[in-house]
């Protein structure tokens, strides 16, 4: 067959199966149908996590007033902040899993797996202690309203106690998409939503039994719902016997191996800044905002809860475009990859301008659920959708190029240019034209980096050097794993990287 750059290669070897190895081929079929049907189980399940946020902001509007609703926004920014920390490294990992299973190498999809384990929850534990010090000092430092600051407080440290289970079952739902099951972690999800959503509003208002937590109880809520939803997903994978599953000897792939430790490391340092660079560009998106009053940062809040749910096919198609590109490129499957990245922008644009309209035509009676239909935050938070909802359209394009080309390793770019359209783009662009349009720059920036990450991702995608590396998980005689880079993957069997 004829890969992307024009070198005849040979036919790949059928993905390994053997007892336990339940997996979903990626590398045949008709890819349309088989990227929907691996996004759509994830966008459930993102839709549900959004569903679950959103509904607990309601529990916390309704019960505990605007102030409240302000400071869990401000806090989840926050642990949005401390997740991407390790979140890149999980990334890697999952490319590594994804290409490993693409080549039938299931053995060294564990080693990946275990080794990201090792390294990411260790680093959850470190970050989640640094943020329970510091809590304090970060929300002064965002410019927190003084009357949200104690409720951000106690909500944020109950989270950050969360962060490593939040973390552990986050890689173990990522290395089941990586061996290409998005269905397992999509029950999981349905499991964590029911427990959250109806521990919200017994924790925070003291219904029958159960104390009364006020803000800490919403987060309680989810620290229980992540312990329970977690250690289930745990236990299915082994009883299922699913390919991710350490056993035995196994079991010492997540003391986190040098080499592997390295590649995972350095592909995932980038992704990861990727993160640090859009959280720390949307905390300062919210302390430009929440010096425009409580009002203001009410009608934020709300918007962020709306685009929660707009940008969750890009999102989804995101994932699915990565790891279906993953395996096929382990597969050496190079003339599948442009038709997957083509598909994945025309599903992303059509079903969320479908999810953009359906907000903007019942935006008003559904932002009434978090602050009430009298509230004055209402009329702001309409205008910011006009202006910035559309936004979502160019940033779903420029996800799908991104999760192709980071499917082969390439994150470097991405994080250049992303932190090109939100800082001296969109930062720079809300602070200068603020003295001229006021607080409408603050909503017209966004549109303004999107379209700029857009053109540069194209450009990338279409002129860049990324398929010119592949990732592998090789071990040598002595047992010890390396990962490596080469000039070319096309026209191998196994690309290396």
């Amino acid at each position: 067959m004829a890969d992307s750059v024009g070198v005849t290669s040979p036919p790949p070897t059928p993905p390994a199966r053997g007892r336990g190895v339940r997996q979903r081929d990626l590398t045949t079929g008709p890819i349309g149908a088989t990227l929907l049907a691996f996004a759509l189980p994830t966008l459930a399940s993102n839709v549900l996590q959004s569903l679950n946020g959103s509904i607990n902001s309601i529990w916390v509007g309704r019960f505990l007033g605007e102030g409240a609703l302000a400071a869990t926004s401000n806090a989840n920014i926050i642990m949005f902040l401390m997740f991407s920390a390790v979140f890149g490294f999980g990334m890697a990992a999952t490319i590594l899993v994804g290409q490993s299973v693409g080549r039938g190498d299931i053995e060294a999809a564990r080693r990946a797996f275990g080794s990201a384990i090792g390294l990411v929850v260790g680093g959850a534990v470190a970050i989640a202690a640094l943020g329970w010090l510091f809590a304090p000092e970060i929300l002064h430092l965002l410019a927190t309203p003084a009357e949200a600051q104690p409720l951000a407080l106690a909500y944020l440290r109950v989270i950050f106690l969360g962060l490593p289970l939040s973390m552990l079952g986050v890689l173990v739902q990522m290395g089941l998409r990586g061996t290409g099951d998005s269905v397992t972690p999509l029950w999981f999800m349905v499991l964590s939503v029911i427990i959250d959503s109806s521990l919200n509003p017994l924790l925070i208002d003291g219904m029958g039994p159960f104390p009364k937590m006020g803000i800490a109880g919403s987060a309680t809520a989810t620290l229980i719902a992540a312990l329970v939803s977690t250690f289930g997903l745990i236990a299915y994978v082994y009883a299922r016997d699913l390919p991710i599953r350490l056993r035995g000897a196994e079991l010492r792939y997540l003391l986190p191996e040098r080499a592997l430790v390295r590649t995972i490391v350095a592909k995932g340092l980038p992704m990861g800044a990727q993160m640090l660079v859009m959280s720390t560009a949307g905390l300062t998106m919210v302390g430009l905002v929440n010096r425009l009053g409580v009002d203001t940062a009410a009608a934020y809040a709300v918007s962020q809860q709306l685009w929660t749910y707009i940008q969750m096919p890009a999102m989804a198609i995101g994932v699915a475009v990565s790891s279906m590109a993953a395996q096929n490129i382990g597969a050496g499957r190079w003339d599948r990859v442009d038709a997957i990245t083509r598909s994945g922008i025309l599903y992303n644009t059509i079903i969320t301008l479908v999810v953009i309209a359906a907000i903007l035509l019942f935006d008003r009676p559904v932002m009434a659920l978090f602050v009430g239909a009298d509230s004055a935050a209402i009329p702001i938070a309409r205008h910011i959708q006009l202006i910035a909802s559309w936004t979502f359209v160019m940033f779903g394009a420029t996800m799908v190029l991104f999760s192709t080309v980071r499917a082969n390793g390439s994150t470097l770019a991405p994080l250049i240019i992303l932190a090109i359209a939100l800082y001296p783009v969109r930062i720079g662009f809300a602070l200068a034209a603020r003295p001229f349009i006021g607080a409408d720059a603050l909503w017209w920036a966004f549109p303004i980096g999107s379209a700029v990450s857009l053109v540069c991702a194209i450009w990338f995608y279409r002129r860049g050097t990324w398929r010119k590396g592949a990732l592998i998980v090789p071990m040598t005689a002595d047992g010890e794993e390396h990962a490596h880079a080469v000039s070319e993957p096309a026209g191998r069997l196994q690309p290396t990287g």
